[in-house]
């Protein structure tokens, strides 16, 4: 292998990948109790982009770190490879889905292998495969059959340029330059066509099953960010309140929900959804109503009146019905009871068709203009009969005790889950539709249900596959159909988890002993896109394979780390912006370097070619200070200051960094190493290195260093010729306590800031000798009392000890000194001349003077007067 002085990653990155996979050791055949470090494998683009390349960083780093710590890690990769997307590469390129999806994984795979990142590629699971997609049909049977499955009519967000239908979370506020309709809720998440509404025979997963659940295990998710779990709290929408009937003429009782039944009073209209039982039947009546429920189109106005009035239960008072386009049919009841005065939505429609506005709820303080909005707050009732005076608070429950009409009630804003995708590449739903028997699933033996062969089409192809759609009915054997709609891609990533522990098993899902005794997932890397689109779905999915007795773990992931977004131009990095850089355009080590370093995993950075161009300067000063000595260095056997000092910063960074790669700050972590580098390089210019400390530096700078960039780690440790490969080698540990590392490093670090301060500031030119003079013991005494005691009693406390005030006023003077908030603790004053004495050589290598560290009691005294706990004297001449 060639060996230059500047460090060139292609040149030796294709040995080392064989050298590892010869090794196997990304590879676990025995699954005995190996930490779980996962990243949300990806969706089969064509190329890795950034935002891969942190996603997968992150984990791999972990991963090395872990499994040089000695643990036993699992670490696989696979691909989410169904999607609309694929359709349309395809179809663009004039190819099928499986050929361009089979192509991207390729390319990506070779990709990551060049990043370097450790997978154990035994486990590889592909979501397109009949192998695998034969299980989520298979889940789909057993979720059926534990009544979790429902197939109904119902109004479905579509994307008329992906022709499909999309999940309520898919659809997505629009881009900044995407002007929507009134009434138009957002944008299909993967084009940013504004999202249409249309009715159709659809499949759900019925999540709201688990609505409280979901929520309750929220508090239990401690691993996870909050702003993920308060999103998933607040996608679930839990709320509180009561079910009323309301009267209406001619037809009966119209229930709604409200979460503040304290306000009917204030009740000025009834409003039902245009899908409700009372719309429709007012649609068979009256032409109005029937052209406003009917229309498919934005309705131009708020909505109609009708003919109808309903009884409020509360007043006995008779207040008009409406239709409107506002109230969603499938939230709560479909209908609502108008309280303008106290509701944002019942204001805005009560403005629009001019009802009457009524207050009864006065603020505590101030009062409401509700002419320009609704009050929506807390207060006190009036105008409300018998509950007037009391607070909102108190009402609320007692007017539902009270009224025969209202009973308590909860409600969500989680809906079911809509699984059915107008679409060719999915899974097919295992379904047959049979004229006599309806739908009816087909049997586990006659599974997988594969594709057929794609056809080009606008619409849903599997609809021109009449060979493959018509079939016959497994329970009255009469002509069947079969289903055409293939499931949400979310259904393959529900679960691919499980899979990754036995990917070869063909007569179950995944094993369910091995399930069991490991999970839940230990660490889980990826994006906070995905908090209710992904990651809900995950939680449901547990708990529905532990109701059917395949699971016992109902919560699927221990560790939440979310990684933030990779920005360019103060725009995410993308190939549709125009602003995206190809992973490997800066090499593998230097682009690894960079996006670790750049910020913590969690948020979000800008790409910088200065800041990348630090990451390149690293690695070759790491390569430069291994070179040099692997081709030969002048080295001695010494035991001075230097040494010692240089010991005890190993520790120190080693302290550092494994706490830093533990919590996941690995850009902190990848400081330690920059600034051990620097450390190495003055010590091997300050004077001959002794050859123990200067090799065990570059030992422990290498392990450092291989978790984030392991062809520089395994080249130069091999340079070394040091035992095994690095991948394999031990986390180093420290040899003596570091407790408090952090203040040694404080006080070096103040001391030198100080030294310079005092030469630049006195125009000292060539300072001859430096003089440290550490404080007296009895200023130690002082401060440690004054930590202790109560800030208003610290000049008495100080003054109390003997040893302290038997200096008098100098004692008084220190303990009035020391009255101020946040004495942060110090050194002893033996462990800070030590550290002094260590960290000199560094002094003298700076300025090229003689540094001295001395007692107080040898010191003039004016010099001992000034020196302070963890401020020492210093004069220079």
């Amino acid at each position: 292998m060639h060996r230059g002085r500047t460090y060139d990653h292609e040149s030796v990155q294709e040995f080392w990948q064989y050298r590892w996979n010869q090794e196997d050791v990304y590879e676990l055949e025995d699954l005995e109790d190996p930490l779980y470090v996962l990243g949300m494998f990806p969706y089969t683009s064509g190329n890795l982009h950034m935002g891969h390349v942190r996603n997968y960083a992150i984990t791999d780093a972990y991963a090395r770190f872990k499994r040089m710590q000695g643990h036993d890690v699992l670490h696989p990769m696979g691909w989410d490879a169904f999607g609309l997307p694929a359709e349309n590469a395809a179809h663009e390129r004039a190819t099928d889905p499986q050929s361009w999806t089979d192509s991207c994984i390729a390319r990506m795979r070779e990709e990551m292998e060049t990043m370097g990142f450790g997978y154990d590629w035994s486990r590889e699971i592909t979501t397109s495969d009949p192998e695998y997609y034969r299980w989520n049909q298979h889940f789909f049977r057993e979720f059926y059959e534990e009544g979790l499955v429902d197939y109904r009519g119902a109004e479905v967000n579509w994307c008329p340029d992906c022709e499909t239908v999309l999940a309520d979370a898919q659809v997505v506020d629009p881009p900044a330059d995407v002007d929507l309709d009134p009434g138009t809720e957002g944008v299909c998440w993967r084009c940013d066509t504004p999202v249409e509404t249309r009715e159709l025979d659809q499949w759900f997963f019925t999540i709201t099953d688990y609505a409280e659940e979901l929520l309750a295990g929220l508090d239990d998710l401690d691993g996870w960010p909050d702003s993920v779990t308060e999103m998933q709290r607040n996608w679930i929408g839990k709320r509180e309140g009561a079910q009323v009937a309301f009267e209406v003429g001619g037809y009966g009782p119209v229930e709604v929900f409200t979460a503040r039944p304290e306000t009917i009073h204030g009740a000025t209209y009834l409003a039902v959804g245009p899908g409700h039982d009372l719309a429709r039947e007012l649609a068979a009546e009256d032409a109005t109503v029937a052209e406003y429920v009917e229309t498919d189109e934005e309705r131009e106005t708020a909505g109609v009146p009708t003919d109808r009035t309903a009884t409020n239960p509360a007043t006995g008072e008779e207040i008009p019905v409406y239709v409107a386009a506002y109230v969603l049919d499938d939230v709560g009841t479909g209908a609502v009871m108008g309280v303008p005065g106290h509701n944002e939505h019942d204001h805005e429609f009560a403005t629009a068709m001019d009802l009457p506005v009524r207050q009864v709820v006065e603020p505590a303080s101030g009062s409401a203009d509700l002419d320009r909005e609704a009050y929506t707050g807390e207060g006190e009732l009036l105008d409300s009969g018998a509950y007037t005076g009391r607070s909102t608070e108190a009402a609320r429950s007692e007017i539902v005790d009270d009224l025969d009409a209202a009973e308590p009630d909860t409600q969500y804003r989680l809906r079911d889950w809509l699984i059915s995708r107008q679409r060719y590449w999915g899974t097919p739903i295992p379904i047959v539709h049979c004229e006599e028997c309806g739908p009816v699933l087909v049997p586990e033996d006659d599974l997988p249900i594969e594709l057929p062969e794609f056809v080009q089409t606008r619409g849903n192809p599997l609809d021109e596959a009449t060979d493959w759609t018509e079939t016959t009915c497994p329970e009255c054997g009469g002509p069947a159909e079969r289903e055409t709609d293939t499931m949400d891609t979310f259904v393959d990533s529900s679960w691919y988890f499980l899979r990754f522990l036995s990917p070869d098993r063909e007569d179950v899902p995944f094993d369910p002993d091995l399930a069991n005794e490991l999970l839940p997932v230990d660490v889980y890397v990826g994006g906070k896109e995905h908090a209710v689109l992904h990651l809900l779905y995950i939680r449901f999915f547990a708990r529905a394979l532990a109701d059917i007795g395949l699971l016992e773990h109902r919560e699927p992931v221990d560790r939440l780390v979310n990684q933030g977004t990779v920005l360019h131009g103060g725009r995410k990095m993308s190939d549709t912006e125009g602003n995206a850089i190809a992973p490997h355009e800066y090499g593998a080590e230097t682009t690894r370097l960079f996006v670790l370093s750049a910020a913590h995993p969690n948020r979000d950075f800008d790409w910088a070619a200065k800041d990348v161009g630090e990451a390149y300067d690293l690695q070759q000063g790491i390569y430069s200070l291994v070179y040099e000595y692997a081709e030969g260095i002048q080295l001695a056997d010494r035991d001075g200051p230097a040494e010692r000092y240089l010991d005890r910063e190993l520790d120190r960074a080693v302290a550092a960094a494994t706490e830093d790669y533990d919590s996941f700050r690995i850009h902190q972590a990848i400081d330690e190493i920059r600034r051990l580098t620097r450390l190495l390089g003055r010590y091997r210019a300050y004077d001959t290195p002794d050859a123990e400390t200067y090799r065990a530096g570059l030992k422990t700078l290498l392990r450092l260093l291989a978790p984030v960039a392991p062809y520089l780690a395994e080249e130069c440790w091999n340079m070394l010729q040091a035992d095994r490969l690095i991948v394999e080698a031990d986390w180093p540990t420290t040899a003596s306590d570091i407790e408090a590392y952090d203040r040694e490093r404080t006080l070096v670090t103040t001391v030198r800031d100080d030294v310079r301060d005092i030469v630049e500031t006195a125009g000292i030119d060539n300072p001859e000798r430096v003089e440290l003079v550490v404080a007296p013991g009895w200023k130690y005494t002082a401060y440690e009392t004054a930590r202790e005691a109560d800030e208003e009693s610290i000049v008495s406390a100080v003054m109390s000890d003997e040893t302290v005030r038997q200096h008098g006023t100098a004692a008084e003077s220190y303990a009035q000194s020391l009255q101020r908030e946040g004495l942060e603790p110090v050194l002893s004053r033996a462990t800070e001349r030590a550290e002094l004495e260590r960290a000199s050589w560094l002094l003298e290598d700076e300025f090229d003077a003689a540094v001295e560290v001395r007692e107080a009691s040898d010191a003039d005294d004016e010099l001992a007067a000034r020196a302070e706990p963890g401020r020492p004297a210093i004069y220079i001449s």
